[in-house]
């Protein structure tokens, strides 16, 4: 608590250039290339081919990836809390033990996606197609899949595999 109220009165009433780097709020730089560790938050990514890439530890938090192409894409770790990926492709990509909460999936393709120990909770999957996904571990409390297609997917126990016709409900 006291090193928040020093911090807020350094903010205050020190010359940007004096204060320490690490009191300097790193901002977003939606310009940088893909590479582990990124950080797009709340940056505007639509359409962008992102197919194979390494994102593991990427701060995409707010972003909007709308019909990105995410195809084979590494996305382990990242923090995509409340992310817009309306449409993206996602086939076969990584979100191992990624941070998904109140992401915005709706009609995105993530067949054969591992989302294993992924925090799904309220995130929309809506008419979105996880076809042989892997959800072993992952948090789904109050996510949306109304419509979504997870035939052939891997449930949460890890042991359970989704039916035919599994739509909106893993049968």
């Amino acid at each position: 608590m006291i090193q928040l109220f020093f911090l807020v009165l350094t903010v205050l009433f020190v010359p940007a250039h004096i204060v320490p780097a690490q009191a300097q709020q790193i901002g977003a730089d939606c310009q940088s290339p893909a590479l582990p560790g990124v950080n797009w938050h709340r940056c505007y990514l639509e359409d962008k081919p992102l197919s194979r890439v390494d994102l593991t530890g990427a701060k995409l938090r707010e972003a909007r990836l709308l019909r990105a192409i995410l195809i084979q894409a590494t996305l382990v770790d990242v923090d995509a809390r409340r992310a817009k990926l309306m449409r993206a492709r996602a086939e076969q990509a990584d979100f191992t033990n990624a941070d998904l909460r109140e992401a915005d999936f709706t009609r995105a393709n993530l067949d054969g996606a591992n989302l294993t120990g992924a925090d799904l909770r309220r995130t929309r999957l809506f008419k979105a197609t996880l076809r042989g996904a892997n959800l072993t571990n992952a948090r789904l409390g109050r996510t949306d899949i109304l419509d979504a297609d997870l035939t052939g997917a891997t449930w949460t126990n890890g042991t359970y595999i989704c039916g035919p016709d599994s739509i909106g409900q893993c049968k």
